[in-house]
């Protein structure tokens, strides 16, 4: 009878156990943000996606300076009615921020000073060792939010070049069930068209 009831003892314990089992905490935007301002991620480099914080490698001298040439090379070709925003927030849904490294914004700064950042005219990420997240993840995040050019600037490429995405849509194979349906390839002597600017743009601008 003892046994019985130890056995009895043991099997009611490991349920119990498995229905407490811990869940990971996800946080919104805004307790993202203000763990920013919190300084709790100084010295590190972290975007949120869908409710977890992720750590992203950090970036180097030439990551920094391309990231630098393209928004100074898009600030030139949108002109007026546009602004550029580099490494900043960007609103995908209540718990993702993925913090493009570039951002063309149709509009003027003071128009969002108290609104974030839903839509782009174009979307550009440098990629360092993170091309395949960025090819997948990140692009499908931000075919899901209706952007409809975004660049991935591949410098880990030799020669390095430039892919970029259009025609964005539903696609259950992506990890946000949306997805890029053409990705056309560029290098050093191509010419691109931005959707939205009025003038093309040479890729050497933007390449090292």
């Amino acid at each position: 009878e003892f046994m019985a009831v130890a056995e009895r003892e043991i099997v009611s314990n490991t349920a119990t156990t498995k229905e407490a089992r811990p869940a990971p905490w996800r946080c919104t935007r805004d307790q993202f943000h203000q763990m920013g301002e919190d300084g709790l991620f100084e010295g590190q480099r972290v975007i949120l996606i869908e409710g977890e914080i992720l750590a992203m490698p950090p970036v180097g001298d030439l990551h920094c300076g391309i990231v630098t040439l393209a928004g100074e090379a898009f600030r030139s070709l949108f002109g007026e009615g546009f602004f550029v925003r580099e490494e900043k927030s960007f609103d995908v849904g209540k718990a993702t921020d993925p913090q493009p490294d570039v951002a063309v914004i149709a509009g003027t700064i003071r128009d969002f000073l108290y609104r974030g950042l839903t839509e782009a005219a174009l979307i550009v990420e440098v990629s360092h060792s993170t091309l395949a997240y960025d090819r997948r993840e990140k692009a499908s995040l931000y075919a899901s939010a209706g952007v409809m050019d975004y660049w991935i600037i591949n410098i880990d490429q030799e020669p390095a070049q430039i892919e970029v995405h259009r025609q964005p849509g539903p696609d259950e194979s992506q990890p946000h069930g949306f997805g890029y349906a053409e990705r056309t390839i560029h290098r050093s002597g191509d010419i691109i068209q931005p959707l939205a600017a009025p003038n093309p743009v040479a890729a050497s601008m933007l390449l090292p």
